[in-house]
């Protein structure tokens, strides 16, 4: 797993959470912090986790046990 996968996956914990707030609470917790929801920092963040979503559905069809193999022979 590279580093582009783990903020991928780091930014959609942070959307998960949020949303989890959302849901539950009814409080949306990037808004809170950045300003509302309509501030370019919210939307900005909005953004990053929508396109960290995607990134992550590749994850769930990527080979790992090739990339395994080609590591293991590349050492």
């Amino acid at each position: 797993m590279n580093i582009i996968d783990r903020i991928a996956l780091a930014l959609i914990v942070i959307g998960g959470v949020n949303w989890g707030l959302v849901g539950v609470f009814q409080f949306d917790l990037v808004a809170w912090i950045c300003g509302g929801q309509g501030s370019i920092v919210s939307r900005i963040i909005y953004t990053l986790v929508g396109v960290s979503a995607l990134w992550c559905l590749a994850l769930l069809f990527r080979d790992w046990d090739s990339e395994r193999h080609v590591a293991a022979s590349t050492r």
